[in-house]
């Protein structure tokens, strides 16, 4: 599922997520998801790591960073001067938003290379945070409806970032059961006080065992008379 709806898709990059990245991501995800409650929006954010072929980005990892945001110093001014008082006094809150500890991000950065690889962008997570505010999805209590679209937010944090590839997946409980759709954005260059971003086409790859299974299948059918 891409969830990119009726936007536009961006004509420079497609992103192909590999199975074993999107589970990485989605097994932190749902742990995250789990301990979620009103006041607490903990956020889960990892780095995508790949390879660029012309407009192809292939993700075959994702990396995780401690969450300096409330501790860094550099983290705590630029929430205090410049996203609280453009995005609301929400962002007051320590448990909201997201700073990847800058050793942490050279640590990913000097591991990738070693391995031939890039960092390509984000990933991180957006839960129906309208029904864990306000049980039930009637946002009595102020519950803010996200989905795998951008916040304003988000886009600030794309352009500032300029990374090429943003992934954010959203995750919903129905009738419990978990659903999970994805997005994938890039920064629109241009104005820098008046950030954009655009849609990028997001493939993700079959599980091994299913790409295993058809291809036996395939091979069976081959073979019958």
């Amino acid at each position: 599922m891409t969830g990119n709806g009726s936007h536009a898709y961006a004509d420079s990059v497609h992103v192909f997520l590999e199975s074993a990245a999107c589970s990485t991501f989605l097994d932190a995800a749902l742990r995250v998801y789990e301990s979620l409650r009103p006041g607490f929006p903990y956020p889960c954010f990892g780095v995508l790591v790949g390879r660029m072929h012309g407009d192809s980005a292939r993700i075959e990892r994702v990396e995780f960073g401690r969450n300096v945001r409330a501790t860094d110093g550099a983290a705590l001014g630029e929430f205090s001067k410049s996203i609280i008082p453009c995005f609301g006094t929400a962002y007051e809150n320590p448990h909201r938003g997201y700073w990847c500890d800058s050793a942490d991000l050279l640590r990913i950065l000097r591991d990738a290379e070693l391995d031939g690889l890039d960092i390509l962008g984000s990933i991180h997570l957006h839960p129906d945070w309208h029904n864990i505010d306000s049980p039930g999805g009637g946002g009595s209590r102020g519950g803010s409806r996200l989905s795998e679209h951008p916040t304003r937010m988000d886009t600030y944090v794309f352009a500032n970032t300029g990374w090429p590839v943003n992934l954010i997946c959203y995750l919903e409980r129905r009738n419990r059961s978990m659903y999970h759709s994805w997005g994938a954005w890039t920064p629109r260059t241009g104005d820098p006080s008046n950030p954009h971003c655009d849609a990028l086409p997001v493939r993700l790859a079959l599980p091994a065992h299913a790409r295993v299974h058809r291809t036996r299948t395939a091979v069976r059918s081959m073979e019958d008379p």
